[in-house]
């Protein structure tokens, strides 16, 4: 079992940042890839970002690319989302989640095993 637990949600403006965090702990956080997705109101989950195990390889949904970097570190157990150049379309509530098998290349909800219980990011114009 994998508990993780996302932080550093808010409001914030427009072009403004956030940078969340999702702490790990249970089973080692280094065997696993870990990714961010996020759910606005009245939307399917969608896929954010994702990092492998290691924290060499990256990935990004075409949205977010260029504005949001994913990092880990397997010694504090945590993988952050540095959110800049935040937009409207940006507010959901942003979920960490861990997938044993698999690398970055995943997109789907069941492909995942652990989730987080999520934080919100409003983005107000």
């Amino acid at each position: 079992q994998v508990q993780l637990v996302e932080s550093g949600g808010g409001l914030v403006q427009a072009g403004g940042s956030l940078r969340l965090s999702c702490a790990a702990s249970g089973r080692t956080f280094s065997n696993y890839a870990m990714g961010w997705f996020r759910q606005a109101p009245g939307k399917e989950r969608e896929f954010v970002a994702a990092i492998s195990q290691s924290g060499g390889s990256t990935n990004y949904a075409d949205s977010v690319k260029g504005r949001f970097t994913i990092s880990r570190d397997n010694v504090k157990n945590t993988v952050w989302l540095q959110m800049n150049s935040l937009k409207p379309e940006d507010t959901a509530v942003y979920y960490c989640a861990a997938a044993f098998t698999g690398g970055i290349f995943q997109y789907m909800r069941r492909e995942y095993d652990y989730w987080g219980q999520g934080t919100q990011v409003t983005v107000s114009s």
